[in-house]
């Protein structure tokens, strides 16, 4: 469908990236990766012809079809949700009028034998039977399929579109762009603005209507629901691995090795060269040699090696005030504004140190209670904060918040307190802003780059209540892993806003679901949610008519009302609940033992390898001492061997119960 050669991108000395070549095919699914400011969005935009590269060629065949969904776009305000969305058909509009006045014309023509009659009837056939087989008849009920699916309602249909906000204006781009039905569809973070129902209703829909798909996203289960071949732009190159993404970063650890080992023995071949050339450059007896050492190094291509993945350094946030036994207590908070109800009877009680998700559609009043916790709104009922609790807040529009005089080092610099200072530039580096990218101004930043700059700064805020409204939003992966692991050692509470199932897999124990203006309690992790809600179709969370669903799921109660149940009238999903939890701790430990062994292993080849290097010299070849600490080591090794043998057969039992 598109091939790309030879590919060459320029914006200052430096290639974003030079000779890349691929070609996508119809039915491709690609994931395309790579670290922030790597070049994916810029790749989308030559791809649709948005933008020249400096050299190469794209082809793309005269009929083939693109369909573009930037992160950000101007959006218009003039029409309502339905005449918008009815521009993806203008082509079939306009088609349509013609077949009308051909109609009006034969019905008011009178010379039926006539040549012109004639061909304007057959000009009528050709032009009515091509309306049909684009069945053009039916777009009406596409427009309310896709809207709905994209979390729209009928009532949606016929308001203005400048009674949204701009997330729900994308959502409106993106619903015509699917309905337009391209060849070749270019999503640049598609999740961004979904809730969890929508991404799944779209990873149905790309999974079954759409031609060729190239997107990008840094929502790891949406990616890999979705994708089969993965395109990576690293090195200002691109590696082609025709994989769904989870595979894709085993090939990608494996390539790296082999990348690492191999720019190892090139720096050791080139210092050798250096040294030759340093110890022998003035000796007119060895001038020829030194001359022909000079002319190898100048031949040599050095060996790039993909940037290193800092996503697994470990960051706390820093010590603050233990809080009250009950940071956030809810009792009968309601919200109305006007007329319109967004949730009522919220009733229940958040404990210290519980990590907590709050899910649903938007616009069910997810971000409205954080703001009522937060004090920003007025709202009825009572919600009491607990005794020394210091909350920690990272609003969507956090990012906008940043002064944008100042340099990204400065602005943590300006937040950081004691040892954390020293390690400034190893943090930015987590997060992508490493080398050159700490001096840069706020103000030049892109929207995703503020966004990680506000998380780090809250990273460093002593606080022992998390609040997080949509933290993923811009977040690149790596950047995502280091968040979540600063929140699984956090000590304090959470409560995360987010549609992102992989962040909150593993993070949350309690779920909290928005829907029909109420908010009910489910225990346990994401996964343990979804599966209640039927993980294969999410029609059913949010509905305000699925009777039957919501059954299944208890309301909030106050603590002391819970307290004063019958073992009869105890929710029968909490001894459930406990067993699950016994059995995730058990596999847990399980996964360390393994880990650990791994560990061991690793440790003592380590060892083995220096060992076998030493004995390879003459002056260590009969030393005993190293000779047995060698014996020793092989046995230990062969121990721990059998001992990592047994405990992954242990663990393998585990996963298939």
């Amino acid at each position: 469908m598109i091939s790309v050669e030879k590919l060459k991108v320029e914006f200052g000395v430096k290639p974003l990236f030079s000779d890349v070549s691929f070609v996508i095919n119809d039915r491709d699914r690609i994931a395309l990766v790579g670290k922030n400011g790597a070049g994916k969005s810029t790749m989308l935009k030559i791809l649709c012809g948005m933008q020249k590269p400096t050299d190469g060629t794209v082809s793309v065949p005269v009929d083939t079809t693109i369909g573009y969904l930037p992160q950000v776009m101007i959006l218009t305000d003039d029409t309502t949700v339905r005449e918008e969305a009815r521009k993806a058909f203008a082509g079939n509009t306009e088609l349509k009028a013609r077949i009308d006045r051909m109609n009006a014309e034969l019905t008011e023509r009178t010379d039926y034998d006539s040549p012109e009659y004639m061909a304007l009837v057959e000009r009528f056939t050709r032009e009515h039977e091509r309306y049909m087989m684009m069945g053009a008849e039916g777009y009406e009920a596409d427009i309310e399929r896709t809207l709905m699916g994209l979390g729209f309602t009928r009532r949606d249909f016929d308001r203005p579109t400048s009674e949204f906000s701009g997330g729900w204006r994308m959502r409106i781009e993106l619903a015509k762009i699917l309905l337009e039905r391209p060849d070749v569809l270019l999503l640049d973070e598609p999740t961004n603005h979904l809730d969890i129902e929508s991404i799944q209703w779209l990873e149905q829909f790309l999974a079954t209507s759409a031609k060729a798909v190239v997107l990008v996203s840094h929502d790891r289960a949406f990616i890999n629901n979705v994708t089969n071949r993965t395109l990576e732009i690293s090195c200002g190159k691109v590696i082609d691995y025709r994989v769904k993404y989870d595979e894709y970063v085993k090939l990608r650890a494996e390539r790296r090795e082999q990348q690492l080992r191999a720019y190892e023995n090139q720096q050791k071949e080139i210092a050798e060269i250096k040294d030759f050339i340093e110890r022998f450059r003035y000796k007119a007896t060895k001038a020829v040699q030194v001359q022909s050492r000079i002319k190898q190094l100048e031949k040599i291509v050095p060996i790039e090696v993909d940037d290193v993945d800092n996503s697994a350094m470990h960051l706390k946030f820093p010590p603050c005030l233990r809080s009250g036994d009950y940071p956030v207590i809810c009792d009968d908070v309601r919200k109305d504004y006007g007329e319109h109800t967004v949730f009522s009877d919220v009733t229940f009680t958040i404990k210290r140190g519980e990590k907590v998700a709050f899910v649903g559609k938007n616009g069910e009043g997810k971000s409205t209670l954080v703001k009522c916790i937060m004090g920003e709104i007025p709202f009825t009922g009572s919600l009491k904060i607990g005794h020394n609790v210091q909350i920690g807040y990272f609003a969507q529009n956090q990012a906008q918040l940043l002064d944008e005089n100042l340099t990204v080092f400065q602005t943590i610099d300006n937040v950081a307190k004691g040892e954390i200072r020293l390690r400034i530039n190893d943090i930015l580096g987590a997060f992508m802003f490493g080398g050159e990218a700490s001096e840069k101004k706020v103000k030049v930043l892109s929207g995703g780059e503020r966004s990680r700059l506000a998380m780090i700064r809250l990273l460093l805020e002593p606080v022992n209540l998390l609040i997080l409204d949509e933290p993923t939003n811009h977040l690149d992966m790596p950047s995502k892993d280091v968040l979540k692991e600063a929140i699984l050692a956090f000590d304090g509470t959470a409560i995360i806003v987010s549609h992102d199932r992989e962040f909150l897999d593993g993070l949350v124990t309690k779920v909290y679901e928005f829907g029909g203006g109420k908010v009910r309690e489910h225990l346990g992790g994401i996964y343990d949610f979804l599966h209640s809600r039927n993980i294969e179709s999410l029609d059913a969370l949010g509905r305000h008519d699925s009777a039957p669903a919501l059954q299944t799921n208890r309301t909030v109660r106050p603590q002391t009302e819970v307290a004063e149940h019958t073992p009869q009238e105890k929710p029968t999903g909490a001894s459930e609940y406990l067993e699950r939890k016994e059995w995730q701790k058990k596999l847990r430990k399980a996964e360390n033992a393994v880990k650990q062994a791994e560990a061991g292993i690793d440790a003592l080849e380590r060892r083995i390898k220096e060992l076998d290097e030493k004995l390879m010299q003459p002056e260590y070849a009969s030393d005993m001492t190293i000779v047995n600490e060698y014996t020793d080591l092989q046995k230990r090794l062969e121990e721990e061997v059998d001992r990592w043998e047994r405990l992954s057969e242990e663990l393998e039992t585990m996963n298939k119960e």
